[in-house]
């Protein structure tokens, strides 16, 4: 009977806030969105919208967590 390696998982939270692009960067959105309602509507919406790329250091704790990469 051999033992062998755990299958590795992808972290389903990361995959849910965190993309990864062709490039290898790795893409974060802004945080605080459930707190739009205090600003006026069109201004949050440009605000929030956009995805940011993460710091490098921060990068590579996030690749670890999605070993597959691009999630199809």
């Amino acid at each position: 009977m051999s033992t062998s390696m755990p299958k590795m998982k992808t972290h389903k939270g990361a995959q849910k806030r965190f993309k990864i692009t062709a490039t290898g960067k790795v893409m974060r959105m802004k945080g605080q969105k459930s707190h739009l309602r205090r600003r006026k509507p069109s201004r949050a919406k440009h605000q929030y919208d956009k995805s940011l790329p993460m710091s490098p250091s921060l990068a590579s704790h996030v690749k670890d967590l999605l070993p597959f990469g691009l999630p199809k």
